[in-house]
Formats: structure tokens, sequence, C-alpha cells
């Protein structure tokens, strides 16, 4: 259950971020609005680190450079989902996104790509995706 209020909290972020990120971007623009919602992501996190310190300091020597720089893709998920909202609007640009999102990790569970393991995929999973891709044409229409 913990894991579906955070998955649910996530999503509902992931929608504000959206809605405030495409807010600035129209005052100052696209890149700097990604570089001031990076950076005070970046202080929320360094403040939250900093009150609940758990995890271990030394173990980001074990973790492949690779998956480091995910961070960066931050920057393009930003520039992109303000661009995307400015043109088509917040309801079709974070059901797209969904989309994408699932379309990929998907594969990702398929493949058993960047470690994790594979997952065997059944009729129902990708009925699953269809409704979905489905439902935001709908949603367009």
């Amino acid at each position: 259950m913990k894991g579906i209020i955070f998955a649910l909290l996530g999503g509902a972020c992931i929608t504000l971020q959206g809605v405030a990120n495409s807010r600035i971007g129209q005052d100052i623009g696209t890149w700097q609005a990604a570089t001031v919602t990076q950076f005070t992501g970046f202080l929320m996190a360094l403040l939250i680190l900093l009150i609940v310190r758990d995890g271990k300091r030394g173990g980001i020597r074990q973790v492949k450079p690779l998956y480091l720089a995910g961070g960066a893709f931050g920057a393009i998920v930003i520039f992109s989902e303000v661009t995307a909202i400015g043109q088509i609007g917040v309801t079709f640009t974070i059901g797209t996104l969904l989309i994408a999102q699932l379309g990929l990790t998907f594969l990702t569970d398929i493949n058993g790509w960047f470690g994790v393991a594979k997952q065997k995929m059944k009729l129902p999973q990708f009925i699953g995706i269809a409704l979905m891709v489905a439902g935001v044409v709908i949603l367009k229409l």
C-alpha cells in the first residue's frame, strides 16, 4: 500500500511540476525553467537528505557512471514537458508522457535492460497498454 501511495504522490507531483514549469517557461524561457526547477529540486533533495540522513555515503563509488548521469535526463524531461504543454495542453501532454514512460518500462522489463529481472508479458499486459493509448487518443478527440 505504501508503494501505491508514493506512486500516486509522484504522479500528482509530475503534473504539478509540469504546470508550474510551463508558467515559469512562459515568463523566463524553457531552458531557464529547467534550470530553476533542477536547482530547486536539488535544494529540496539536499534538505531532505540532511534531515533524514539515511543511505550509504561511500556507496556512490559503487554506482556505474551511466546511472550517475540519470539526473541529467531531468533537464530533457522538463524542456520537453514545458514545450509540449504549451503546444498540446496539460492533459494530452501528461497522458502521452505516461504512455511513453510505460512503453519504455515495458521494453525494459521484457529485455532485462539496466540489470532488472526479465519479466514475461502476457496478453493482458499488451491489452492494458493498448487501452491506455486508446484512452489518450480519445482524450485528444
